[in-house]
């Protein structure tokens, strides 16, 4: 498989300047004090739709073809990648042809409406959403845009490891969350290329535990009936993002699900900002596996902050 490389992300990063924000990178002495070591916080919940996945929805909206723009884009989601998606489009001046569960959050449906994007609503299965994705394909002529197994997609997630790596260039690990690996294996390909010697470990729900099991078995084990508070995770790993976290990842850790909600409460307690269950599963896994990141420099992509206020789980 030909991966993009350093300048198609450097490139990538240029194409979506007035997409994104720079986020900033915070740090905490008290959770530093805590984890034994020192931890850069990479503010993606800060970013625009409240996650790192506007970058990879932007690149791939900005790399069609003017005939593909005219007739829009579409996808299949209930997160994230759904406001990402109807939010590129609508800078972009296109329409974005949405196909969601019913059961998907009011908060992400709405974000998505927001955007002026078209939902169109489905049975929550995964053969109810393919099957209702092709036939708004085949009505509208829209392009798919999949939210992680596709290169372009995947290209943009890894602005943010660059965008981390040009602020903080001598760190000895960098972590991100795994769910269907476009994030890790963008941010696995990016920290290769700038410093090989770099660490790359992902955090991991037990309650999700595919890529964990997928890592280790050197094949993908589908995920099947996940069970976790960590809703950005539940998916299987992608075809192309397996590839890249075999080739560029040195670990997957995990984190239990109380972990998770202790790493959560910890951000919002001492840095007083809000991330979403899933951001939270890197530094659960830090914590559980202490002694493995003792006096180290790590860099952490806090992944995203649209979490329900109503629902906090603590």
């Amino acid at each position: 498989m030909n991966f993009p490389s350093l300048s198609d992300i450097r490139a990538a990063h240029a194409r979506i300047q007035s997409f994104i924000h720079r986020t900033p990178i915070m740090t905490s002495s008290a959770i530093n004090e805590i984890a034994g070591c020192e931890i850069y916080f990479k503010c993606e919940n800060f970013q625009k739709v409240g996650a790192f996945k506007a970058r990879g929805a932007a690149n791939a909206v900005m790399k069609l073809s003017p005939e593909e723009r005219a007739k829009g884009v579409a996808t299949h989601s209930s997160g994230n990648h759904a406001a990402a998606l109807a939010r590129a489009a609508s800078v972009a001046g296109i329409p974005s042809y949405i196909v969601m569960p019913s059961n998907a959050p009011e908060i992400k449906k709405k974000a998505v409406k927001g955007y002026g994007g078209e939902i169109i609503e489905c049975e929550p299965n995964l053969k109810a959403r393919e099957t209702t994705l092709e036939a708004v394909v085949a009505r509208t002529g829209a392009t798919f845009i999949p939210p992680y197994d596709f290169m372009d997609v995947i290209e943009g997630q890894a602005t943010c490891a660059l965008e981390l790596l040009e602020n903080q260039p001598n760190l000895d690990i960098v972590m991100a969350p795994v769910g269907g690996g476009g994030l890790l294996g963008g941010t696995a390909l990016t920290a290769h290329y700038i410093n090989p010697e770099i660490e790359v470990i992902a955090g991991e729900p037990t309650g999700a535990d595919d890529a964990f099991r997928s890592f280790r078995a050197g094949h993908i084990i589908p995920q099947t009936g996940p069970n976790t508070i960590a809703d950005g995770l539940l998916t299987s790993l992608g075809k192309l993002n397996f590839e890249l976290i075999q080739a560029y990842v040195d670990d997957i850790l995990l984190a239990t699900d109380p972990q998770i909600i202790e790493a959560m409460r910890l951000v919002y307690e001492r840095m007083k900002i809000i991330i979403e269950p899933s951001c939270a599963v890197p530094l659960a896994a830090l914590l559980a596996n202490k002694e493995r990141f003792a006096g180290k420099k790590v860099g952490i992509i806090l992944s995203g902050g649209n979490v329900d206020l109503g629902k906090l789980p603590f």
